[in-house]
């Protein structure tokens, strides 16, 4: 990060994610990761120059600019789903981006082991993610990534909405 001059943008990721209030009920699986998504898209919004991503790219996108040049990219995906196998699509659009040179380094956040235990099923832990670099997609490791692990900021009377998803036709 401190080579590429992407120090200052990688701590304003991390105060992006810091500033953003998560508060889960304490009941295992009880609270929505989509709402989680929704929570940090908005705080992004917040900060100047971050650039949001059409599907199937990289989520958010920060340049590093001197002068006028482009010096480097930090590429951030954002891991909340209630897939944990989305986790290595999100390491495959990190690496298209890489070699592409559309970034240079990338980071994947991800829920804490303890927040994850607190979302639906299947979300990917930080536990999880470094396992699947480690033991499953190995070549990762050879990649400038970051997992970065994000947790909740406390504990509420109700749960964090969940997406309703398509149930089918209702008719009888």
């Amino acid at each position: 990060m401190c080579r590429l001059g992407l120090s200052h943008i990688f701590l304003e990721l991390l105060e992006i994610l810091v500033s953003t209030d998560i508060r889960v009920l304490e009941e295992k699986q009880a609270n929505g990761a989509g709402r989680v998504r929704e929570l940090i898209d908005e705080s992004f919004g917040k900060y100047e120059d971050w650039v949001q991503a059409k599907s199937g790219d990289v989520d958010w996108v920060k340049r590093f600019r001197y002068n006028q040049t482009i010096v480097s990219r930090m590429g951030v995906e954002i891991q909340v789903s209630g897939r944990s196998d989305l986790l290595a699509r999100d390491i495959i659009h990190i690496r298209n981006s890489l070699q592409d040179s559309h970034i240079d380094v990338g980071v994947i956040v991800v829920p804490s082991d303890e927040f994850a235990f607190l979302l639906t099923d299947r979300v990917a832990s930080f536990s999880y993610a470094v396992q699947y670099v480690e033991q499953e997609l190995r070549e990762a490791k050879d990649y400038p990534i970051v997992l970065l692990a994000a947790e909740h900021d406390g504990y509420s009377e109700s749960p964090l909405p969940k997406k309703t998803t398509n149930m089918g036709s209702k008719e009888s």
